[in-house]
């Protein structure tokens, strides 16, 4: 049995390093946001309908909830369908935050000539694991030979020509031309018939997928009868973009400074995941539960525990308004 798993799928347990409280006046716990406010701190778990670009279909996203900002995180060529993460407004700044990830995606590889079951499933087990690939003719990209992991690639179905298989990669991995070379492997030629991705790191396809015409209606309930329950089952809160990256929990006291850019000190973390590594990107959270920034882990957890003082996380991007929790430090 194929475990399938993704870099987003990483256990890990939260270690208390100190005690304290939050103060209710300020912030406000993701689950609690307005539809309002979600319209600028929301994510979308999109599917990507056949024929238009990612791209566009960010514009309508845009034109259909009447927002001026949105992006997406990890293009579908036109012909691809499936979750496509549409960050609105201040949640564009997460987007990269979900490269590390890792992505699935359910695929049918046509190949050129029948070949026998035994011999498709051992070509297949080569592509898992460090792989080279370099980028196809129809790239944005330079076509410069790279290095990408492929976390597992499952065989669902066999029927004639056509083979039906699900594969977990890294951001990047070119799907058409892993089914290329598993062709070339098998000395008869394939090609990608016909690709879905079933999954963006933490988002799935369940309950939160959305069509564009799912949303649509769920913006009308809402404008028109008032009925919120669709469009806030499909507009998430940001920090569900980070669900996958390991947290470092501060203190009210601290959050002001990190919203004005300065790196996080010891003295401002009460909880944080185990197993964090020194360059890892690590997740900047409230009490409450809310993101203020992402940066790069400066020690690992162990150190952190123990540790006097020093800085543990150098800020990358702020997430968080600088106005959201009161100002508690002094410049030097």
């Amino acid at each position: 049995m194929t475990i399938r798993r993704l870099p987003a799928d990483k256990e890990r347990t939260l270690v208390v390093r100190a005690e304290d409280t939050t103060n209710p006046a300020y912030g406000i716990t993701p689950q609690n946001r307005s539809l309002q406010d979600l319209f600028n701190n929301g994510i979308i778990n999109l599917d990507k309908p056949p024929g238009p670009t990612s791209h566009e279909v960010v514009s309508w996203v845009k034109r259909i909830l009447g927002i001026d900002r949105a992006g997406h995180s990890g293009t579908l060529d036109p012909k691809v369908t499936g979750c496509l993460p549409v960050m609105l407004g201040n949640s564009t700044k997460i987007a990269k935050s979900l490269l590390t990830a890792g992505k699935e995606y359910v695929c049918i590889m046509r190949l050129h000539k029948e070949k026998e079951e035994e011999k498709i499933r051992a070509a297949c087990k080569e592509f898992v694991g460090p792989i080279y690939q370099r980028p196809p003719l129809r790239s944005s990209v330079k076509r410069k030979l790279r290095i990408r992991n492929i976390y597992y690639l499952e065989i669902l179905e066999i029927e004639g020509r056509d083979v039906l298989f699900r594969t977990g990669c890294e951001a990047g991995t070119y799907i058409r031309k892993l089914v290329y070379d598993c062709g070339e492997v098998l000395g008869c030629g394939a090609h990608m018939a016909e690709l879905r991705r079933s999954r963006s790191g933490p988002f799935k396809e369940d309950k939160t997928l959305c069509t564009l015409h799912d949303l649509i209606d769920a913006y009308h309930f809402w404008k028109e009868d008032n009925d919120t329950r669709l469009l806030s089952r499909y507009l998430q809160p940001l920090e569900s973009g980070v669900r996958h990256l390991p947290k470092i929990i501060i203190r009210d006291s601290a959050v002001s400074a990190i919203c004005h850019g300065a790196n996080l000190a010891v003295a401002g973390v009460l909880q944080l995941h185990s197993d964090i590594k020194r360059g890892d990107i690590v997740a900047i959270m409230t009490l409450k539960g809310e993101l203020v920034a992402t940066g790069v882990a400066q020690q690992t957890t162990e150190v952190i525990i123990d540790a006097k003082s020093g800085i543990v996380v150098d800020t990358d991007r702020v997430i968080m308004a600088p106005d959201v929790y009161p100002k508690l430090w002094q410049k030097s």
